[in-house]
């Protein structure tokens, strides 16, 4: 049943024009569509979620579609995993970075973040900055590294989704709101449905595990464990990226696992490694 998550007449920022009316079994229809486009990438992202796939299997999936293989190679051997000109076939480029990573990569590619003329403004930036802060907090939470930085690189898929869906509506949202959860409940007013709440059921849909959907589900509840490494993230990648941000203490949004003396040399790196890790995922 198609489901309608803005209806007329819902209470709008005045700003604003009117949104369109976001369908999300649409939405989601459209990219299964492009998913029939890219037929070698989603065969990967079902590859890698199959229990009896080896790496060897996943390489000579992988290796039917040479710009995926490509940057697939290029993360392996960049900075982040330590083995740089090491990585030199794909299938030990799949054992370095991982199934999960391979998929996230996949996903990428299906739902067209890898084209950044169809985005916001530091989408990128934002994306990876937010990934590398959760993989590099990842121990603090009691999180795998890997897994930290797939979850920071597909929670702005939402954000992708609805920017394709309103474009202007939703950079005008942007620039009108300086905070994380000023935003998310401005898209809640426009559209009925956040950002990365949007994510998560785009996620689901996929088959990706519960411990990717949780952390996004769980983000506006400063009680929840499961959601404190996202809010962290998206806070660290936040004061680096968005313009007059106004921090919010990750004491607040961590309880208390994350301290402000902590953040210093988390920026430092994120602000040091993100652009190659933005480079390794578009293959520019």
């Amino acid at each position: 049943m198609t489901t309608h998550l803005v209806r007329p007449g819902a209470d709008m920022t005045p700003s604003l024009a009117a949104a369109p009316t976001f369908d999300l079994d649409a939405v989601l229809a459209s990219i299964d569509t492009m998913a029939a486009q890219k037929p070698v990438a989603a065969q990967v992202v079902s590859v890698a979620n199959a229990e009896d796939t080896d790496a060897k299997a996943l390489s000579q999936t992988l290796a039917l579609d040479v710009a995926l293989a490509s940057r697939v190679m290029k993360l392996a051997n960049s900075a982040y995993f330590g083995m740089r000109g090491r990585v030199t076939s794909l299938q030990f480029a799949v054992t370095v970075i991982g199934f999960t990573t391979v998929r996230t990569m996949a996903t990428v590619a299906l739902t067209d973040l890898d084209d950044e003329s169809r985005l916001p403004a530091d989408f990128w930036r934002m994306s990876t900055g937010a990934a590398l802060a959760a993989s590099l907090l990842a121990p603090r939470f009691g999180e795998r590294p890997q897994d930290a930085l797939c979850l920071g690189l597909l929670a702005p898929v939402g954000i992708a989704l609805l920017h394709h869906n309103d474009p202007e509506g939703h950079r005008e949202l942007t620039a009108a709101e300086s905070t994380c959860l000023g935003r998310r409940t401005a898209e809640v007013r426009r559209y009925g449905i956040h950002a990365l709440r949007l994510t998560a059921v785009a996620l689901e849909q996929w088959g990706f595990p519960s411990s990717m959907i949780a952390p996004l589900s769980a983000v506006d509840d400063l009680a929840a464990h499961e959601g404190a490494l996202l809010r962290a993230a998206l806070e660290l990648a936040s004061r680096l990226t968005v313009v007059d941000y106004v921090p919010v203490p990750v004491e607040e949004l961590t309880g208390g696992v994350l301290r402000e003396d902590a953040v210093p040399p988390v920026l430092d790196r994120v602000a040091a490694e993100a652009d190659e890790l933005r480079l390794a995922m578009l293959g520019d």
